[in-house]
């Protein structure tokens, strides 16, 4: 199994799309707490369009929440991207307490043998994880692809 990680900021709806076909994904994983982007430029990333196109391109979804932030571990992201003057389409990396709250309480409680067992359940060999943010640096994606490096598998950033 391997491991690809794709953010949509920056990108259009075709070059996102592209992407996941030329890579051969055959598994999306939404690591996203809210299914939803604002306005229209996005909307694509929405999570019943989104589910619609991927199911159009016989890729399998599924949205694991038990890795999405909490409201409360995302807020201190958005006190950490004020302070900065960032917004959160522009951020290059996650700041400090953001990273140390998120392995904590997210992914220090989070059972990878039970995802990848499920994973291979449904034949999944090219698995994607989606978060909005553009760069993996900029998310939390980039936190659990590190333990997922960690324990063996190769991870490429879309």
């Amino acid at each position: 199994m391997e491991f690809f990680t794709i953010g949509v900021y920056n990108s259009t709806e075709d070059e996102y799309f592209n992407k996941l076909t030329e890579n051969n994904i055959d598994t999306f994983c939404d690591i996203r707490q809210r299914r939803g982007v604002r306005g229209a430029k996005y909307s694509f990333v929405n999570s019943n369009r989104l589910q619609q196109r991927l199911n159009e391109l016989d890729i399998k979804y599924g949205h694991i929440l038990n890795l999405a932030p909490t409201t409360e571990i995302r807020d201190l992201q958005k006190e950490a991207d004020a302070q900065q003057g960032e917004l959160k389409r522009d951020r290059n990396k996650l700041g400090k307490i953001f990273t140390i709250a998120y392995k904590d309480r997210i992914l220090g409680k989070f059972d990878f043998d039970s995802f990848i067992d499920k994973l291979d359940e449904v034949g999944a060999s090219r698995v994607v994880l989606f978060c909005v943010e553009e760069k993996p640096e900029a998310c939390h994606r980039s936190i659990v692809t590190n333990k997922l490096e960690k324990i063996g598998y190769k991870i490429t950033h879309l």
